[in-house]
C-alpha cells in the first residue's frame, strides 16, 4: 500500500512557500486589500493546542482571501514584556531578555512547523527597543495632549506580583495572574484617560457589525453609561454637603442611610478622632477596587455619628456610615441606600438594623409586600409606592420627576457617569517598557525625556533578589540628570502596563523595519482596519478594549486617520481534552499514560490500567497541555489543522482526543492514494473538456462545482467544520468513483483538482503535494481559487419521498418540473411501493411538488 510521506513532503513545501515569498505583502499592489491577524502569542517557550487552533483559524482565511484574490497581510509577533519572564528569571537564574529571546526562537521554529502563511518579515518583538522607543514616543505626545497624567490614586494591589492591577486585571477579587486577593494601596500612577473616550468607545460599538453580539454588549456593560441624579445632602448641625450620584433617583423614599467611601475627603474630617476609625481604614485598604472584590466582600461600615436631611420627607434625618463597598473613584464616592431594591444596600442594612422600606412595587402586588431575604430590584411592569407625590408612577417618570424637583430646590441636577474607569499604566516591575520621564530632584518637577534621548532602555544589571522593584532598587540607572537644567534628577522606575505594548501593534505590522516611525501613515492607512481578527473572548474588556482607545488616541496625535482597529472579530472556544484515572482514582494527564494497540491505557513506567475521565480545559498552569511539537511530529501538521478545524465549530471548545488525530492522519494518508494510485489514469485524462458525460461522471461534476461555492461560503462565515465536511463528501464519492470511458477519467481528474483546491486553505502541505503529483509547475498558494460553472449548478431533478397511507416506502428521482402524473407512474414502477400497495384500492394519492407522494390505499 502507497504510504505519504509525511515528514519529508511539509519540510519540502514549507521551503518552498519560503523561498518564493508567495505570503510577503506589499503595498503596491492593484488587488483589493485583507488583513488578518491573531492575537500574538507570548513567548513562554512552546506552543499549544489553543495556539494551533488560533492560528489554524487565521491561516484558513488568509489563503482564502489569497486565493480569492486579495492582498493579504497575514504577520506574527510576539508579546514579549511581562511578570512571567520576570518570574522565570528568578527561578531559572536567568535574564529576562535572554530567556524570552530563547521561547521566541523556539516558537517560531514550531510555528514554522504548523505551515501558516505568515509574513515573517513583519516580525515584532515587544521587548526590544526598536519596538518600543516608538510607544514611549507615543506616551509623550499622549502627555502633551492630556491624554496621559499623574496622580495619586486608590488602587488594586496584587501581594504576590507586588504590582497594581487595572480594574479589568481583578477577577472576582483576585489576580488576573496570580489569583491573590487584592488589596487597596494609594500610590502615584500614571493614566491614560480612556474616559474622555467614553461616549465615542460606546457610539462606535454599533458600527462594529462584524464583531460577536456578546462581546459588544461585554464592552457596552463595562463602559456602563447610565443617567442619574447629582445632589447634595446637607449635614445637619454643620455647613458641610455631601454630594452624591444615583442612577435611581426613584427610589429617594426609601433611602435610610447615606454611607461615604472610607478615602472620602469628609471621612477624616466626621470620624478623625473616633475610636476604631483607623482600624476601619485598614479594613477597607485589604480589600481591591473593582466591583467584583466589592461586591464579594463582607459589607462593613462605620458611623459617623452625623445626620443628613431628607429633601422630601420634613424632619426625617439619616444616618451617615463610612462604608467599605463605596469607591472613591465612581460618582462621587457617596451614595444614599436604598436597602429594599439593592443589594449591596440590603445586606448593608441588615447588618446594621437600618429600615428597609419598599417603594417599587410589582404592579400586581398586595398590601402585605414586604422584601425578605433579598432586595427586590424589578424595574418592568412595577409602579412606586409609599412615595408621596410618585405613588403609581412607574421607575422612568418617577426618575423624571425627582430630578425636577432636585433641581427646583437647587440641591442638584440631572446628570450621566460612566462605569468605565481611566486606564491605569503603571506597573512596579521591572520586565516592561520604561516610563520616559524624570524627576528633578529639587523641586519633584516631573519633565518628559527629549525625543532624541529615546529610547530608555531597561539596565541589563538587575538584582532579582530584593523585594519589590528591580529598577527602584538599581544603584545607578534611576539616578540621572534633568534634560532641562542639567540638575541631578530621578527615572520613573515604574514601567508601562503589557496592554500598552499589544493596544498598538496591529499599526507596527504596516510598516515594522521603519526605524524613523512607529509606522508610515499612508501605509497605516492602507492595511487599517484589520480585515478579520481572531483571539479569545477573555479579552473582551482588557486589550481589545485598550486596543480601540488608543487606536483613537493615535487618530488625535495625528498618526493615522483610523477610528477602529479591528473590523471583523472572532473569538474562538477553548481546547479540552479527556482526563483520566489511574487504579485508585488520582486524576492523570496525557503526558502521563501511554495507549495500548486494543485502544486501552496503561500509565507511563509502572504500566498499571486507566480509566477515561470527564474532559477539562488545558492549562499550561495546570500543566495537563497536549504538546503540539509531539503531535506534528507523529502526525504531521496538517492531521493536527484538519482535526482543530473539523470536530467541532470553532466557537465552541473543542475536545482534544488521541482517536479524533488518528482520524484525520487516516485521512490525509486516504486522499494521498486516491491521487497517487489513479495517476496514470490521471494523466490520461488531461486535455480538452469531452462534449460528453456519462450520468455518473455529471453527477461527480456536478457535486465538484457545488463544493466550490459551498465550502467559500462556510470560511465566509467561520463554518470551518462545515467546510471540512463538504469536503470530505465530495473526497467519498471521488474515491467511490470508477473510470469506465476517458471522459470519467476527465471528470474525476477535475474533481480532484477542485477538491484540491479548496482543501488547500486547510491542510496546505498534502494539497500542494497532490497538486505537484497531477504535474502542476506552479505552486498551489499561488493558484486562484477555483470558478464553478454555473450550468452545472442548475438541478434538473429532484428526489422525492412515497409514502403508502403516510409510512414512507421508497424515494424517487423525477424532473424537477414533472406533474402528478408523472410523478405517480414512477412510484408505481418502484418495487416497494407496489408490494405496500399490492391488490388494495387507490383511494387517492396526494403529491406536493418537489417534497413527497403519499398513496393512501384501503
Amino acid at each position: 500500500m502507497t504510504r505519504y510521506n509525511i515528514k519529508e513532503s511539509e519540510d519540502k513545501w514549507r521551503k518552498a512557500w519560503l523561498d518564493s515569498a508567495c505570503f510577503v505583502a506589499n503595498e503596491q499592489s492593484d488587488k483589493p486589500k485583507y488583513y488578518v491577524l491573531e492575537m500574538f502569542p507570548y513567548p513562554s517557550g512552546r506552543i499549544h493546542v489553543g495556539h494551533v487552533r488560533n492560528y489554524t483559524l487565521g491561516d484558513v482565511v488568509a489563503r482564502y482571501k489569497m486565493a480569492k484574490g486579495f492582498n493579504v497581510l497575514h504577520p506574527m509577533g510576539w508579546d514579549a514584556f511581562g511578570l512571567p519572564a520576570e518570574n522565570a528569571a528568578i527561578e531559572n537564574k536567568v535574564h529576562p531578555s535572554a530567556w524570552t529571546i530563547q521561547n521566541v526562537a523556539q516558537m517560531r521554529e514550531q510555528l514554522d512547523m504548523m505551515g501558516l502563511s505568515l509574513d515573517w518579515s513583519r516580525e515584532v518583538t515587544t521587548c526590544m527597543p526598536d519596538y518600543y522607543r516608538h510607544e514611549q514616543k507615543m506616551f509623550l505626545d499622549f502627555y502633551k495632549k492630556g491624554i496621559a497624567y499623574r496622580k495619586e490614586a486608590i488602587v488594586n494591589w496584587d501581594p504576590i506580583e507586588n504590582t497594581v492591577l487595572a480594574n479589568e486585571q481583578v477577577v472576582d477579587g483576585k489576580g488576573w495572574r496570580s489569583g491573590a486577593p487584592v488589596e487597596r494601596r494609594k500610590l502615584n500612577q500614571w493614566s491614560l484617560k480612556i474616559t474622555d473616550y467614553a461616549d465615542e468607545l460606546l457610539d462606535e460599538l454599533d458600527n462594529l457589525p462584524g464583531w460577536p453580539e456578546k462581546v459588544r454588549i461585554m464592552q457596552k456593560n463595562w463602559i456602563g453609561k447610565s443617567q442619574g441624579l447629582q445632589m447634595n445632602w446637607p449635614l445637619e448641625n454643620g455647613d458641610d454637603q455631601i454630594e452624591i450620584y444615583t442612577t435611581r433617583p426613584d427610589t429617594i423614599f426609601g433611602a435610610s442611610f447615606v454611607a461615604l467611601a472610607a478615602d472620602h475627603p469628609l471621612a477624616e474630617k466626621l470620624c478623625g478622632d473616633k475610636d476604631g476609625f483607623t482600624e476601619f481604614i485598614k479594613e477597607c485598604q485589604s480589600t481591591g477596587t473593582s466591583e467584583a472584590a466589592i461586591e464579594q466582600a463582607e459589607k462593613l461600615g462605620f458611623d459617623t455619628g452625623h445626620r443628613v436631611s431628607h429633601p422630601f420627607i420634613a424632619g426625617k434625618t439619616l444616618p451617615v456610615y463610612l462604608a467599605n463597598f463605596i469607591l472613591m473613584d465612581y460618582g462621587t464616592g457617596a451614595i444614599y441606600g436604598v436597602p429594599a431594591h439593592d443589594q449591596r444596600d440590603f445586606e448593608f442594612a441588615a447588618k446594621y438594623s437600618l429600615d428597609i422600606t419598599p417603594v417599587v412595587l410589582p404592579q400586581d402586588a398586595g398590601d402585605d409586600f414586604t422584601i425578605e431575604g433579598e432586595a427586590f430590584t424589578g424595574t418592568d411592569n412595577v409602579q412606586l409606592a409609599n412615595s408621596d407625590f410618585l405613588n403609581g408612577l412607574d421607575v422612568e417618570a418617577a426618575k423624571a420627576e425627582v430630578i425636577k424637583r432636585i433641581e427646583d430646590l437647587g440641591q442638584g441636577n440631572g446628570t450621566t457617569q460612566y462605569r468605565l474607569r481611566d486606564w491605569g499604566i503603571s506597573r512596579q516591575r521591572y520586565w516592561g517598557c520604561p516610563i520616559p520621564v524624570v524627576y528633578r530632584k529639587s523641586d519633584g518637577a516631573c519633565i518628559p525625556v527629549p525625543e532624541d534621548q529615546l529610547p530608555v532602555t531597561l539596565p541589563s544589571d538587575i538584582d532579582f533578589d530584593q523585594p519589590g522593584n528591580p529598577l527602584d532598587n538599581h544603584p545607578t540607572w534611576k539616578e540621572t540628570t534633568c534634560p532641562e537644567t542639567g540638575e541631578p534628577a530621578i527615572r520613573e522606575t515604574d514601567t508601562f502596563d503589557t496592554f500598552f505594548e499589544s493596544s498598538w501593534y496591529q499599526f507596527r505590522y504596516c510598516d515594522a523595519q521603519n526605524e524613523a516611525l512607529p509606522f508610515d501613515q499612508k501605509k497605516a492607512e492602507y492595511w487599517m482596519s484589520v480585515d478579520q481578527y481572531i483571539g479569545g473572548v477573555e479579552h473582551a474588556v482588557l486589550h481589545l478594549l485598550y486596543a480601540r482607545f488608543f487606536t483613537k488616541a493615535l487618530r488625535d496625535c495625528g498618526y493615522a486617520n483610523v477610528n477602529e482597529p479591528f473590523a471583523g472579530l472572532f473569538t474562538q472556544g477553548m481546547v479540552t481534552h479527556e482526563t483520566y484515572q489511574d487504579k485508585n482514582g488520582k486524576w492523570l494527564f496525557p503526558n502521563s499514560i501511554t495507549k495500548q494497540d486494543d485502544g486501552s491505557f496503561l500509565t507511563t513506567g509502572n504500566n498499571e490500567p486507566v480509566t477515561v475521565g470527564p474532559s477539562i480545559k488545558m492549562s499550561k498552569s495546570k500543566k495537563n497541555v497536549v504538546d503540539p511539537q509531539d503531535i506534528m511530529d507523529t502526525y504531521g501538521a496538517d492531521a493536527a489543522r484538519l482535526f482543530i478545524l473539523s470536530d467541532s465549530p470553532p466557537e465552541r471548545d473543542l475536545e482534544w482526543t488521541e482517536s479524533g488525530i488518528e482520524g484525520a492522519w487516516r485521512y490525509i494518508n486516504r486522499l494521498y492514494r486516491a491521487v497517487f494510485e489513479n495517476l496514470e489514469k490521471l494523466g490520461q485524462a488531461e486535455g480538452a473538456m469531452p462534449s460528453a458525460f456519462s450520468d455518473k461522471a455529471t453527477e461527480l461534476r456536478r457535486e465538484a462545482h457545488k463544493v466550490v461555492i459551498d465550502v467559500a461560503r462556510e470560511i465566509e462565515l467561520f463554518h470551518m467544520n462545515k467546510a471540512v465536511a463538504r469536503i470530505r463528501e465530495l473526497s467519498n464519492m471521488i474515491t467511490g468513483f470508477k473510470i469506465q470511458s476517458e471522459s470519467d477519467g476527465w471528470a474525476l481528474r477535475e474533481a480532484l483538482e477542485i477538491l484540491i483546491r479548496c482543501m488547500n486553505p486547510m491542510i496546505p502541505h498534502l494539497a500542494e503535494e497532490l497538486w505537484s503529483l497531477l504535474g502542476h509547475k506552479t505552486l498551489l498558494a499561488q493558484v486562484a481559487w477555483p470558478e464553478a460553472d454555473k450550468s452545472l449548478l442548475q438541478v434538473d431533478t429532484v428526489t422525492i419521498g412515497v409514502q403508502v397511507n403516510g409510512k414512507a416506502r421508497a424515494s424517487i428521482t423525477l424532473p424537477k418540473n414533472a406533474d402528478q402524473k408523472v410523478a405517480e407512474t414512477l412510484a408505481m414502477q418502484d418495487e416497494s411501493v407496489q408490494r405496500a400497495v399490492n391488490d388494495k384500492t387507490i383511494r387517492k394519492v396526494i403529491y406536493v411538488p418537489g417534497r413527497i407522494l403519499n398513496v393512501v390505499v384501503g
